[in-house]
């Protein structure tokens, strides 16, 4: 069986490495579940977590091999990533280029998401380099990411931090990789 918390972040090729818990499209939440290395519904009072609000606006997921350690502010969490993508099946490991980070608290931790986009230009919904391109062609994306996640697990259970261009997102993933 395999675990994909512990797939190198990056591929042979040097691109950065996402896997998808929750598909584009859905108000049902995954979590991979770490001890068992499997993909499974996320519980809350007994019963499957049905996102009260929009469905998830991008294929929602984490790079492999990080961990926001909550010694260091973070959620304890692999780093989350953002695949702007038509919808990916839960389990999809896919090549990403990023091209921004969402800062965000969660109740206090620092709970980032890369934001990307599929490294197959067969599969990218959008024409963008970098940051710089995505805000200029696309800042409305930014804008409805922001209010999803501001809202989507009840009002003031996050804060937005700010963006940061690709560079930043980068440099958030070495942060938290996983020594080897």
């Amino acid at each position: 069986m395999m675990n994909h918390l512990l797939l190198p972040s990056f591929s042979e090729q040097g691109l950065l490495r996402a896997v998808v818990e929750i598909p584009a499209g859905t108000n049902r939440k995954y979590e991979y579940n770490k001890t068992e290395c499997r993909f499974e519904p996320d519980m809350r009072n007994g019963q499957q977590r049905m996102v009260e609000f929009l469905p998830y606006p991008v294929n929602y997921g984490f790079v492999p091999n990080t961990r926001m350690d909550k010694e260091r502010g973070g959620d304890g969490d692999p780093l989350d990533a953002l695949v702007l993508a038509e919808h990916l099946p839960t389990g999809t490991v896919i090549e990403i280029v990023p091209i921004g980070l969402l800062q965000l608290k969660d109740l206090g931790e620092l709970d980032h998401k890369v934001l990307a986009i599929p490294a197959d230009p067969a599969l990218r919904i959008l024409e963008v380099r970098d940051w710089q391109d995505f805000q200029q062609r696309y800042s409305a994306i930014r804008h409805i990411l922001e209010t999803f996640f501001l809202y989507y697990d009840g009002l003031g259970t996050m804060t937005l931090m700010g963006w940061a261009d690709e560079q930043a997102a980068l440099e958030e993933v070495k942060k938290w990789q996983i020594p080897a």
